[in-house]
């Protein structure tokens, strides 16, 4: 019978056959992608951590306050005077700041796979996915808030 203090915790539910995605690697997808193409990568990523149930709720709740914000920003710089390049900036900095939320929700169980020596998987494929995917999607809804107003 092993001993109990010798059994390892840090791995403790969670699956290690596959790897999760570096954190900061997710700021480029908010960037490029938007708020949706970040929540999506961050909720799988935070599948791949083994993170708590009740805290992947919260990384999509943080992705729909974020898309709401965005929307605010839409209709609050959508003026006559207001340029296009105005509002895109706006809006990656609210995708950039949803994602920051979201990484800090990740980082604990994050730190724990890293005192494991695990390695990182590659961001490329799922990233240009989420980012044209996602950002597709978060196009057409912020244009038909947008036109509605």
């Amino acid at each position: 019978m092993p001993d109990e203090l010798l059994r390892p915790t840090i791995g403790a539910g969670v699956d290690l056959s596959v790897r999760p995605w570096r954190l900061m690697s997710q700021t480029y997808v908010a960037f490029f992608g938007g708020v949706i193409s970040v929540t999506v990568i961050a909720f799988l990523n935070a599948r791949r951590l083994g993170v708590a149930p009740d805290k992947r709720r919260l990384i999509l709740l943080v992705g729909g306050i974020g898309l709401l914000l965005a929307a605010v920003v839409i209709s609050l710089l959508t003026t006559d005077s207001t340029t296009s390049a105005g509002i895109r900036v706006a809006i990656r900095v609210v995708a950039v700041a949803t994602c920051l939320v979201q990484l800090r929700i990740q980082r604990p169980m994050d730190r724990a796979f890293q005192l494991r020596a695990g390695e990182y998987g590659s961001l490329w494929g799922p990233g240009i996915a989420a980012v044209i995917g996602g950002g597709l999607i978060e196009a057409i809804l912020l244009a038909v808030v947008a036109i509605a107003l």
